[in-house]
This record gives structure tokens, sequence and C-alpha cells, in this order.
């Protein structure tokens, strides 16, 4: 054999005996949130077909399956268990079948799940339930159990895939008690996001010595303290001062967004979040450089991916049609005759009869003097005609049980302050807006052409009262009367009708506005019922079986000669039609 042989032979066996030293590693993540129960390519509420939901998702998934295999990872990143009837259907009828989303989940093979707000709100009974149905871990290191301080629910999953190990940890916005009565979620406590991120981070790292760390957060970016003690969305500042996490998959906020940030350390994070109701989904590479079975170093890029042009497997829909229909027998039930249609964008300017139906069943549910109620819905209509239980869903959004709360006069005049110097702006000439707005570029964006969440609008019933658009905050209101004529004190404590999420702190109308410190809003509740709104007024139309919207008329914006034009004005500006106006 000849020098050169031997040469290009030694050659040969160096080059194999490299190539087996170093390779590479690539894996996807696919990451879900903020699905909201749509599970189906068919909103239950609105009645029409969708772009997003879990069926077109399993589409996507399956097609990057074909070229990833076991190397695909699934994650959902919480608030699946509440908002369609798909999933309040199995949270609160049927209790008995197996849950449709833990089914459809571990249809689908998803690795892990982590818990969110809106599922502690179904209950911890009702979240255990599913829990226990998952093939899969559910996350939530912060979660608590409060007697003895340690997690509730599994704090992070370790995943190895080729030799590679990735950890991923879960974590979920600790503002719950501002939002949810205890009673919902009694026996857990919910620590500092920021606070848990350090101490878990340092445990795994340590313990578990990864290739990669994903912190999946149910929280957004834009943080806010809430009744000054609890953070909220809080992901971008763990990002940037808690180091040791290479990807960091976001939720809770509904805002879409990818990219990378430095922290503190001068190492790249990288961001994501796949909004909310399946219409996105957050698909993330990584690559892994390995020498010798060792990580040397590794690329992570992302994007965001539309689910419309996936439609829905025909065996997915097969497998799932047994449940769907079911819940569309549900949502179909007639519950009575409404004898005008209703809608919610007329809450906006003035006394509207859905918000008006809602006081006056606050008030005879609790017996309370005074009702808060805020409007849900941005544009929804409820048609004249039949009653169906879809259309609750579409007028009342949520499953808020019902507080009776001990106020004082100046409590309740100081809350109204606050709401209405969140929704109304303060005129200063007849062409300004009523409605407390962006700029006029911005006001074809739907609810978000406000400049505050719609749902902290609240008015009251059971006073007479006007609102004086000129004023600046603290001397808009003016509270003539009770709604018999009776004098309305100041001192005087009244039994005041609030939703749970508010008598909890939330929107801070009882704490900022009111001036009632966070830690004593338990104390002021009197009562609670048992059962959430959605079901009274169930009951309440099926006995009604007629019904005849009309407004209290017990408050109304002044002065009339600037605030009327204004509602027109704006009522066109936001929603393209002539104002309607009530007797």
């Amino acid at each position: 054999m000849t020098r050169n042989v031997i040469f290009y032979v030694m050659l040969f066996f160096h080059a194999i005996i490299v190539t087996a030293q170093e390779k590479q590693i690539k894996l996807k993540f696919i990451e879900t949130s903020d699905i909201h129960g749509n599970f189906y390519p068919y909103d239950f509420i609105n009645k029409k077909f969708c772009s997003g939901s879990l069926s077109r998702v399993h589409a996507y998934v399956q097609e990057k399956r074909k070229l990833f295999g076991n190397n695909l990872i699934l994650i959902d990143n919480g608030d699946i268990l509440q908002g369609q009837p798909s999933s309040y259907y199995y949270n609160y009828i049927d209790t008995t079948s197996s849950h449709l989303c833990a089914e459809i989940m571990n249809y689908m093979k998803y690795d892990i799940g982590n818990v969110g707000n809106h599922d502690i709100e179904i209950s911890k009974r009702k979240l255990d339930r599913w829990v226990s149905q998952c093939n899969f871990p559910i996350l939530g290191a912060n979660v608590l159990d409060a007697s003895s301080g340690k997690p509730y629910f599994k704090p992070y999953e370790v995943i190895e895939r080729e030799g590679v190990k990735i950890v991923v940890l879960g974590l979920v916005t600790s503002a719950i008690p501002v939002w949810l009565p205890e009673d919902l979620w009694k026996g857990l406590r919910f620590e500092d996001m920021e606070k848990s991120a350090k101490k878990w981070i340092k445990i795994i790292r340590k313990k578990e010595k990864p290739d990669l760390v994903i912190g999946l957060f149910h929280s957004g970016q834009t943080e806010v303290l809430l009744g000054k003690k609890y953070w909220e969305n809080t992901s971008l500042r763990i990002a940037k001062k808690v180091p040791g996490f290479d990807i960091i998959m976001m939720g809770h906020d509904h805002i879409e967004d990818c990219k990378r940030i430095i922290n503190k350390t001068g190492k790249y994070v990288f961001m994501i979040n796949p909004a909310n109701d399946g219409v996105l989904a957050a698909e993330i590479d990584v690559t892994f450089h390995l020498s010798e079975g060792k990580v040397t170093h590794k690329e992570i890029t992302g994007s965001l991916i539309s689910m419309d042009k996936y439609h829905p497997g025909e065996e997915f829909m097969i497998n799932f049609k047994p449940q769907y229909d079911e819940i569309n027998k549900f949502v179909s039930t007639q519950l009575g005759v409404l004898d005008e249609t209703v809608t919610s964008s007329s809450a906006f300017f003035g006394p509207s009869p859905f918000i008006d139906m809602i006081h006056a069943l606050q008030l005879d549910i609790t017996g309370a003097d005074i009702s808060f109620t805020a409007p849900f819905a941005y544009n929804s209509e409820v048609q004249k005609g039949d009653i169906k239980v879809s259309d609750l869903f579409v007028l009342y959004k949520y499953e808020n049980m019902i507080y009776t709360m001990r106020m004082t006069g100046k409590e309740i005049k100081n809350y109204l302050e606050e709401s209405y110097s969140l929704w109304t702006n303060r005129m200063k000439s007849p062409d300004d807006n009523l409605l407390n707005l962006k700029e006029k570029n911005d006001r074809n964006k739907g609810f978000d052409a406000f400049k505050y969440f719609i749902a902290h609008f609240d008015s009251a019933a059971g006073i007479i009262y006007t609102v004086d658009v000129t004023k600046k905050k603290g001397d808009k209101i003016n509270i003539i009367s009770m709604a018999d004529g009776s004098p309305f004190d100041m001192k005087k404590e009244y039994r005041v009708a609030i939703n749970s999420f508010r008598g909890n702190g939330g929107g801070e109308l009882l704490t900022k506005g009111a001036g009632i410190p966070q830690e004593e809003l338990k104390d002021r509740v009197i009562r609670t019922t048992d059962k959430d709104m959605r079901y009274y007024l169930i009951q309440f139309i099926k006995q009604q079986k007629v019904l005849h919207p009309q407004t209290l008329n017990q408050w109304k914006f002044i002065p009339e000669e600037w605030t009327i034009p204004a509602a027109d004005r704006d009522c066109e500006a936001l929603f393209g039609v002539k104002r309607r106006t009530y007797e």
C-alpha cells in the first residue's frame, strides 16, 4: 500500500470519527395559548365558522409531525377551559363524561400543559377533574398548596430527545386573588412569578443541568401592579432580570409577539406569544450542535403561523362529532322570546336594556340597595325573536358569581367617579368626543379604540344620578337620590350587588376608586351566590317567557346639549350606525 493510499484511508477514518463525534439535533416546539374553549372550527356563540381552533392546530401539527416525528414537542400555555360553550358544557352541564378538552388534547398528543387563571376560574375541584384526565403534566410552579407551601401542580417537566435535555418551567400570573372568589381556589396561594422564577431556575440549573430551558409563562409583557400587591404580565421583566432562560413562551394578554431580547447578562432570550383562540400557533425551531455527545451551542428561531389555511382533518371531526352534537343541542335550546333587538354597543352611550336587565336581576337576586355592572361585549347583539342559550354567551361572556357587599355612600360615589373617568372624555367643547377614545385614526380598531378596558365601565342602578362630562374626576358624579326618591346619604352604609370579578378587586374600581384596601374586600362581602350570573339569566328568561327590553333610566350624561350630539358622532365613528335611543 502506497503512502498516498494510507494517507487517504487515514483521512477517511478520521472524517468518520469526527462525524460520529459531531452532530446536529433539530427540535420543533409548538405552543398554543388562550384557546378559551375553541376546540372546533365553529364559534357556537356567534354561530359562524372561525379561522382558529384546536381542530386546525391539529392539522398543522400532523403536517409537522411527518417531518419531525418524536422531535416535535407540543405545549399549551393555559386558559383553555373557559370561553366557548364547548368548554362550559363539560365544566358545568355534563360533569360525568370525560372532559372534551382532555380528550382532544390527549388525541393531539400534547406533551405539556400549563395552568391559566381562567382554568382556575372554573373551580379547583373542576380543574382537578380535568388535570386527572390529561395524559400529560399540567404545570404551575407558583401555585402553592396553602398548608404545605409546596407546588400544587408539577413545577417543571424534563424532556429528553436524542441525548438533549430540555426543561420546561410553568408559571401563571399571581394576580388571581384580585379576580376570582376565594371559594374557587380555596387551599391555594399564588407566589409572585419573578420570585418563583428565581427560585426554580437555580434548582433546575443545579439539579437537571439542562441543555435548554423554556419558561412557560401564562403572563404577558406590560406589567401592572394590581391591588398594590400583585404584579400582572411580568414575562418581559423576568426575561430581562432572571438569567437562565433560553426561551419564554408567553400567554394571557392575547397579544401576538415574536422577538429576541437581551437579558442582564448579555445573553439572548427568545420570546413568543401566539395570542388567543388558536388563530395562530407559535413555532420554535432549535438546532443543537453536539461534540462528543455534549451540546456546544444552539440556534433558536421562531415564527407565528396562521391557522386559517389549515382545514380540520376528517378524522378529527368524526372522532369528536358526538360531543359537537351535544354542545350544539345545548346552545340551540330555546329559552324564551325577545320582542326587540338588544345590543351591547348601546351601553356605552347611556342606560341600555340589556345592562339594565342585569341590574334588575342582580337587585332581585341579592335584595341589595344598589347594583353595579358593566358591558362585557363590545359590539354584539341578540336579534328580536327566539332567545337561545348561545345568545347569553354573546352578551354575558364570563362565569361571574354575584356578591352582596357593604359600601358607604361616599365609597359608591368614588367608585362611579373612577368608572366614568375611564369611560368618558372630559369634554371642553361641544365638538369633543363623549367617550374616552384613542386618536381618531384608531377608531376603526373595535374595542381597541377605547383607552381603557370596556369591562371596567360600570354604571349603577338603585340610585338616580348624573355624569357631568365637562368636569374632572371627583366632580363628575352627582347622586340625586335613591331610585325610590328617598335621600342618598354619603355616610350611610348600603348593600351593593356586584359581580365576583369586581368584588375581588378586578379593575381596581373598589380599591383605587372607592378607596377600600385590597385586604379588606373579603370582609365587605355579606354573601355570594352559589351559581354564576348566566345560570340566573337562563332561569329568569325561562320564567318570563317573553322579554320586553327596557331601560331603567336612572342616570344620564350631562350637559345633554353637548353629550347627545357627541354620543351620535361617537356611535357613527365606532360602529358605523346611528345610535339607538330608548325610552
